[in-house]
C-alpha cells in the first residue's frame, strides 16, 4: 500500500519518556474524479491535473477528510532503531509480510 505522512507529533508515553506519534494516511493512486467517456484525451487531462496537484499546492486542496491508515507511537529509541526518517508529506510504499512492516520511500 502507498501512504503519506500526514502528521508527526511529540508525545510522552505512560512512563514519561519522550517519543513520536506518526500518522500515515493512504495515498490515493487514482484521481478523485472520472471523465467519461474514457478516451485518450481524458487520460491526458487526468494526468495533467495529477501533475498540477503535485507541483502547485493551490491545486492540492483536499475535499474530504482522510482517515489514518497507520498510527505509530514510538519512543525516541524505537524511532532511531526503526531507521526511517519520516517527513510530513513524504510518500512511502508499505509492505506487510510475514509479521513485518517495511517502509520504502517513494522518490
Amino acid at each position: 500500500m502507498r501512504v503519506r505522512i500526514q502528521r508527526i507529533e511529540s508525545v510522552r508515553d505512560l512512563e514519561g519518556n519522550l517519543g513520536k506519534r506518526i500518522e500515515l494516511v493512504q495515498e490515493e493512486t487514482t484521481p478523485r474524479f472520472a471523465i467519461r467517456p474514457a478516451s485518450e484525451e481524458a487520460r491526458m487531462v487526468q494526468d495533467m491535473i495529477r501533475v498540477l496537484q503535485q507541483q502547485i499546492p493551490l491545486f492540492n486542496i483536499q475535499t474530504q477528510i482522510s482517515m489514518p491508515k497507520i498510527i505509530l507511537f514510538l519512543t525516541e529509541r524505537e524511532y532511531e532503531e526503526l531507521g526511517v526518517d519520516f517527513d510530513v508529506n513524504q510518500i512511502y510504499d508499505v509492505e506487510l509480510f510475514n509479521q513485518t512492516i517495511k517502509f520504502r520511500k517513494v522518490q
